[in-house]
Order: C-alpha cells, then structure tokens, then sequence
C-alpha cells in the first residue's frame, strides 16, 4: 500500500488476532477507516467488537497483526495513539455533583489544556449544550448525559474518537440527539468509529459499514454496496404504516 494512502486513513488493521485462554475472539481482522469519516462496526453480543475497540485504543495488546491509528503503531507508538484518541464507553462517565460545564473544566485541567473555561464553553455549544450547561449533570437526561460524555471527550480535539455502543440503554429522543452529536463531529472533521448493535443506527450515521462475525470482518462497505449483496427487490404496492418510534418522536416533539 502506498504511503499516500496509508496517510489518508485515520485508523489501519492487518491480521488482527486475539485470544483468551482456549477462546479465539479475533481471528485475522483486517479495517481501514479513511480521515473524517464515520465508520460502523457491527456484530453480535461476543463478536469482538470491544476487544477490537480496546486493542486500537491501546487498552489491549493483540496476539498478532498490525494497528496504526492516526499515524502512530498502537504497540511502538501508544502514547501518540493515546494523544491522538478519545474512548467513549457504554456508559455515560460523568459526575453527577457538577454542572455540565464543571465537567467539561475538570476534564480540560486534567489533560493541562490552557483556558479550560473557554473549551469548555465552545465544548457545550459544540453538543447544543449550553443551556444546560449551569445545570447539574444529575439533572440531565439520558441523551443530554451522553452528549456531555462525548463533549467531555473532545477536549483538546482529539482527531480519532472511538464510541463503543454509545445510544445503550437511551430512548428514541435520546438516541438521535446523540446521532446529531456523532454528525457534527464528522462535519468538523472528526473520525468516528462507532460500535453498535442497532442496524437503524448504523443506517442513519455510517459512511461505511463493517460487520464482524466470528472474529472477522466479513463485509465492508458502503450502505448502497451492502445492498447490492442481495437479490434485486421486487416493486410491490405496500401501505406503509409509521412505525412506533415515529408515533412516540411526533407526539413527544408536538408537546413542546
């Protein structure tokens, strides 16, 4: 591959391979996610989804194969990697007691950023937050809360973020504002790689899509490529009905 390629992806694994004990996770993983793009990593409960996640994030080490991200070797180079990342797990990670912006101030101090009051800031008006930003995280709801963990996660704007299944546990109106959120960074430049099990979600928000099954990426690619892996479809005249989540989104939205 030439350098002028390698140089155009933010993320590159070759031959990924990772075991515990007797159990074979990944099994020869292979992934290219190209500089501000949103990638979607699809699979199943146990697929290997977070082992890739944590072994591209330096977390974890793998038995074999190759991972750059940003440039950097996750093995020779982990403190660039770490530099040029940010993990969002499962779970919002904030504190309750503060105040979103309070936050997003702690989270600049700890990473020695200057004038933490001003990132965080454009951090809360980045994620449509400043409103709330006075306003305990406690009082948030789930959406808002993720919205400020992903904030939380952008101080010092890191070029890479990793989000491992980041709409768990939220309801409808909490899961698009999320997607709006996930949006906005690839709009600014940002690239994501984002783990999910919700196919919708990765409908909405991929530039490409990779599903891994049995500890390997099976297919990659884009939406329209995915579907040309099927038999035509047949036109049928169908009454199409909305679906439950349209029903909830339009009467919770026509209540404000």
């Amino acid at each position: 591959m030439s350098t002028s390629v390698r140089a155009e992806q933010a993320i590159r694994v070759v031959g990924v391979h990772k075991s515990f004990k007797d159990l074979e996770v990944l099994r020869g993983v292979d992934l290219a996610v190209e500089r501000g793009s949103i990638v979607a990593l699809l699979g199943s409960n146990g697929a290997g989804k977070t082992t890739l996640v944590r072994i591209m994030s330096t977390l974890l080490r793998a038995d074999a194969g190759e991972v750059t991200v940003n440039g950097f070797d996750v093995l020779r180079e982990a403190a660039g990697v770490r530099r040029s990342i940010s993990l969002t797990g499962q779970f919002a990670a904030v504190d309750e007691i503060l105040t979103g912006r309070e936050n997003l101030i702690m989270v600049a101090r700890l990473r020695r950023l200057p004038r933490p009051g001003e990132i965080a800031d454009e951090l809360l008006r980045r994620l449509s937050l400043t409103e709330a930003g006075g306003r305990r995280a406690g009082t948030y709801s789930g959406g808002m809360r993720r919205r400020l963990d992903i904030a939380m996660s952008l101080a010092g704007n890191p070029p890479v973020i990793f989000l491992d299944e980041p709409t768990t546990g939220l309801d409808p109106e909490g899961r698009i504002e999320v997607w709006d959120a996930v949006q906005e960074l690839a709009r600014g430049g940002t690239t994501v790689l984002l783990t999910t099990q919700y196919l919708n979600e990765a409908e909405h928000l991929a530039d490409r899509i990779a599903i891994l099954h049995e500890g390997r990426i099976i297919v990659d690619g884009t939406l329209a490529e995915l579907t040309r892996l099927l038999p035509a479809a047949t036109v049928e005249y169908v009454e199409k009905q909305p679906t439950l989540e349209e029903i909830f989104l339009a009467v919770v939205r026509g209540t404000k």
